[in-house]
């Protein structure tokens, strides 16, 4: 009997840790213009822009994209699929963090 409530606990902590780190990923917001103007382009491809500067990123794209965001440990901070414009993630910290758009992967310091 210990072993079953132990077994329950086990998969009540890894289905809340999972569903946490998704919760995290609802920060995404429409970027405004001095956003986007007070960073600095970190990749550039004819869809979209990954852009980076005072602990946020933002992602400018023509259509629908899944992003995800991990830290340099490659830890999920963000997975999210934003609407075409201009969107921004505040970053959880200072650091260095792996962007994915896409099929496109990238490294940016803020």
């Amino acid at each position: 009997m210990k072993l079953a409530k132990r077994l329950s606990l086990v998969i009540l902590l890894a289905v809340g840790m999972s569903f946490g780190s998704f919760a995290a990923s609802k920060n995404w917001e429409v970027a405004r213009a001095e956003h986007v103007n007070s960073s600095k382009t970190v990749m550039r491809e004819g869809e979209f822009e990954i852009r980076a500067g005072s602990g946020q990123v933002i992602v400018q794209s023509n259509h629908p994209v899944q992003v995800k965001v991990f830290t340099i440990l490659g830890r999920l901070v963000s997975s999210e699929t934003v609407s075409s414009g201009s969107y921004r993630f505040q970053l959880p910290a200072h650091g260095v963090y792996i962007v994915k758009i896409g099929d496109r992967t990238c490294k940016i310091a803020v």
